[in-house]
């Protein structure tokens, strides 16, 4: 399977520590299309953090079933898969922690218009944005430098967040020219 990024500490300039039994977690994200082709952004305004639309997947669920899910809950749209562009990896080694999401294309078949968000995305001032791609990349890239931490989630998990999810729609620019 195609690996899309790998987030090291390296890549924020921080020195590598030695993992230790690690927390490992699995996700599922990615590009969600409108009728418009527009992307779906995640913008959670508090911590000035622009996303993807995606999240953990839980007790063993089918990485595409998670995707799903996240959508309905994040986006409020139920979703076809197109398909599985590859995987993204984050080895956050200041918090021992590594995540290796599943990394899909998918389109709207239905809107609800109504989010399904939990109290810590509330909280965090989470609204959904739809972008055309330069947009979503220009205010994925420039979140990265003006984060704020939240009781949540401090500013070293969300870089890893921003710059995952920026890569991820480089990818996806470029893989729609192929395409």
């Amino acid at each position: 399977m195609k690996t899309i990024v790998k987030l090291t500490d390296e890549d924020f300039n921080l020195d590598i520590k030695p993992f230790d039994n690690p927390r490992c977690r699995m996700g599922a994200r990615g590009i969600v299309l409108n009728d418009e082709g527009k992307i779906a952004v995640l913008n959670k305004s508090n911590k000035n953090e622009f996303k993807l639309i995606g999240g953990g997947i839980e007790n063993n669920e089918d990485p595409e079933v998670a995707f799903k899910r996240e959508v309905l809950e994040e986006a409020g749209c139920e979703v076809e898969i197109d398909s599985l562009l590859g995987i993204a990896i984050e080895e956050k080694s200041q918090d021992n922690f590594k995540q290796t999401s599943y990394v899909f294309l998918s389109h709207v078949t239905h809107d609800t218009k109504k989010l399904h968000l939990t109290k810590k995305e509330i909280e965090e001032g989470s609204r959904l944005l739809w972008m055309d791609i330069d947009e979503a990349l220009e205010c994925i890239k420039n979140s990265e430098d003006n984060l704020v931490s939240s009781k949540y989630e401090n500013v070293y998990h969300t870089k890893f967040i921003v710059r995952r999810d920026y890569k991820i729609l480089e990818y996806y620019k470029t893989y729609k020219k192929l395409h």
